[in-house]
């Protein structure tokens, strides 16, 4: 059933890096058919794309043109015929674990692929009237806590002493509070996240610059159909499916009381619609895509487990360095700036994608 109601069409010239992945995979069969032209940028890397091969469910419709963003050549040559009126950024490398070891990968493409972007632009003498970028809810680092008596705090990174420690949580009883753009100020603690706040930054200040419009949305933990099950860095969503389906039991990391946002695909791209089809009446709108509940991955994986009669899940005490201990968010604000709200219950997005699974196994 199509996400799209008939107000929102794409309509124009679209184009969209990283548009052969999950999410824009998911978008282009949403709205690549009512755009004058939908043109995916995509170096279809192998990590996420097996054998270097476009997905197959990527519509007729979209023209795909393999490169590279951090190719000031590929860029040119794309920018300069199509002079894009919109153009969706969810070109980026996503490994929170993985940026600690291959941070200039994440540098290059995050950072330098943005602003190899915004020079093609100026290369070709074009402005295009919006930008939408999909950043994420890392660039919020721990968020603000809450004290036994009220009072808040904004916590640094749990440093590799206090982890190995077992030391999970911040302060004696405090509490995690739901992040929003008005409430937490951004605090990564993670390469990944502080590339995804450069973009935010970088973007920001070319558009108010060029007096051309931004919509920014913070992604809590997507997942859904489509999703790589090649990549080794994906989603735990995915990962708990394939080690419940072959019988495995689940290893929970930490204690197994991590939270996090897990919003399913389809509620992304209805955003993602939402903001294409109505852009921002001032210069930059920032808003926060979840599914505004918390779920614990012990809770997570109990669900999946169930689901194929898989062993019961087990803790590890193992951890991530540059992990967050909870992420979720308030998605109050956003429902009254776009037309959209989330719908996809975390029961039935699980179910749907272990159906999903089941196809490509």
């Amino acid at each position: 059933m199509s996400l799209m109601s008939s107000s929102q069409r794409a309509g124009g010239r679209v184009l969209v890096t990283g548009g052969a992945g999950f999410i824009g995979t998911t978008l282009a069969r949403e709205l690549a058919d009512s755009a004058e032209q939908w043109v995916v940028l995509d170096n279809l890397h192998p990590q996420v794309h097996p054998g270097s091969q476009a997905p197959a469910d990527l519509p007729d419709s979209v023209d795909l043109r393999v490169g590279d963003v951090t190719s000031a050549d590929d860029l040119d040559a794309t920018v300069a015929d199509l002079r894009p009126d919109t153009v969706v950024h969810l070109a980026a490398e996503t490994g929170t674990a993985q940026s600690l070891s291959e941070s200039t990968r994440h540098g290059m493409v995050n950072v330098v692929g943005t602003t190899q972007l915004l020079d093609s632009l100026t290369r070709a003498g074009h402005v295009p009237s919006h930008f939408v970028l999909t950043s994420s809810r890392a660039v919020y680092g721990e968020g603000v806590w809450r004290n036994v008596d009220g009072s808040t705090f904004q916590p640094g990174l749990r440093t590799h002493a206090q982890l190995e420690a077992g030391t999970w949580d911040h302060g004696d009883g405090a509490a995690h509070v739901p992040n929003t753009v008005d409430g937490t100020h951004p605090s990564p603690i993670n390469v990944y996240g502080a590339t995804k706040l450069a973009q935010e930054q970088i973007l920001s200040a070319w558009t108010g610059s060029h007096d051309t419009r931004l919509s920014i949305l913070r992604l809590q933990n997507v997942y859904g159909p489509r999703q790589s099950l090649s990549n080794p860095y994906t989603g735990i969503v995915s990962l708990f499916s394939r080690l419940a389906r072959d019988g495995q039991s689940i290893p929970l990391y930490e204690d197994g009381e991590i939270t996090r946002d897990f919003v399913h695909i389809d509620d992304v791209v209805s955003a993602l619609v939402a903001a294409i089809a109505h852009k921002p009446a001032d210069h930059v709108r920032t808003v926060d895509v979840g599914s505004g509940v918390r779920t614990t991955i012990g809770d997570l994986a109990r669900e999946i487990a169930a689901y194929h009669s898989a062993p019961d899940p087990h803790v590890t005490g193992q951890y991530r360095d540059g992990d967050v201990r909870h992420a979720s968010c308030d998605v109050e604000v956003t429902l009254r700036t776009l037309d959209w709200k989330p719908r996809v219950s975390l029961r039935e997005g699980v179910a749907g994608l272990q159906e999903w699974i089941a196809t490509q196994l």
